[in-house]
């Protein structure tokens, strides 16, 4: 078996040294090259052509955001991003992650951590990922064609939409947000699986770019239509009904499937709520987070719809492959046209 090849691009030797020796010490991985700027990465990644660059953000000469940049247009590779925990930080990572990045690492004390080996399996982890994932080339928005009908029929007034998403989602949902139609009219739920910090920066990005509003979920609130909530990180979101409202629970309970927030949690929560339309969407994703609660949706309110993204869109086709296993899923769709099912399905009349 090939050993996954590699090039480190950090403006630390310092980082350089670590990550490079991190990495090596799987059998699996092999650096191949390091670089000190992005301009200097670029140079070693069409000299070397590697499966995998891990990037840092903050660099001199040409930063991570421009080499990113020149990566996906000239020779697109899957980038996991490094940056430091800071408001700037976030920001530039959650952009990153949008325009192609597939993850990305966040350096526990800043630009040169002493204790980066803190993080050293989550590294290693995401390297192989990385190396497994499509890189999605980037096409124009287009609305899509009529959608089949389903079995189920619209039997309330309200509907309710819960989307989970891992590895690539930011860039999904950026996607299916900026595609639902001017008369979408219902709230949405997010699960992304992030650290604290960086789901505060893709509310706000996201929120930029939609048409409906987008923020990161606060313990408490009513929700509404035409918003979007995304859970913050370390936080499992749930719904709670009271009288006719629905309102956002956010907890620290135990991770599930090694992460908190959960798509399984949501899931599961929504299964609970009555007298709603319910509609659920998995997208790109490692791992097999939100089929126990597909499975919970469809044993209490047999009339949901589930959707899961095309193995074709998905950078990851780990967690809608397996909610297709679950048999319950109602339509396998293109992240293309995700968005424009969602809206037709909340909207149509006489049926979803």
């Amino acid at each position: 078996m090939m050993p996954i090849r590699i090039v480190v691009i950090d403006d630390s030797a310092f980082m350089r040294k670590i990550i490079t020796d991190m990495l090596s010490s799987d059998n699996q991985i092999e650096v191949v090259a390091t670089a000190r700027n992005g301009k200097d990465g670029l140079q070693k990644i069409q000299e070397h052509m590697p499966d995998v660059v891990t990037l840092d953000v903050e660099m001199p000469v040409m930063d991570g955001m421009t080499a990113l940049q020149h990566i996906m247009e000239v020779i697109p590779t899957p980038v996991i991003m490094l940056s430091s925990v800071t408001e700037e930080g976030t920001s530039k990572t959650v952009q990153a992650i949008s325009n192609g990045a597939i993850d990305f690492i966040t350096k526990p004390s800043g630009a040169i951590s002493l204790n980066i080996d803190e993080v050293k399996d989550d590294i290693i982890t995401k390297v192989i990922v990385a190396s497994q994932a499509k890189i999605v080339k980037k096409s124009p928005l287009k609305k899509s064609g009529s959608i089949t009908d389903t079995a189920a029929s619209k039997r309330y007034s309200r509907s309710i939409v819960a989307i989970g998403a891992s590895t690539g989602g930011p860039k999904a949902l950026q996607r299916i947000l900026e595609d639902l139609q001017s008369d979408f009219a219902a709230p949405i739920l997010i699960v992304q699986h992030m650290p604290a910090g960086f789901t505060k920066s893709l509310a706000e990005r996201l929120d930029k770019l939609a048409d409906i509003r987008v923020k990161e979920a606060s313990h408490g609130e009513f929700i509404n239509n035409k918003t979007a909530y995304i859970a913050p990180g370390n936080y499992h979101i749930k719904l709670k009904t009271l009288g006719t409202e629905h309102t956002i629970i956010l907890t620290k309970e135990p991770p599930r499937n090694g992460h908190r927030p959960a798509v399984d949690v949501l899931f599961e929560s929504l299964a609970e709520v009555e007298r709603v339309n319910k509609i659920s969407a998995v997208l790109t994703g490692m791992g097999s987070d939100g089929s126990r609660g597909i499975n919970l949706l469809k044993e209490l309110d047999p009339e949901s719809v589930i959707i899961a993204e095309a193995e074709e869109s998905s950078v990851v086709y780990g967690m809608p492959k397996a909610a297709v296993k679950t048999s319950h899923v109602n339509q396998i769709v293109h992240l293309h046209k995700v968005g424009d099912t969602i809206t037709k399905l909340v909207n149509r009349p006489g049926g979803i």
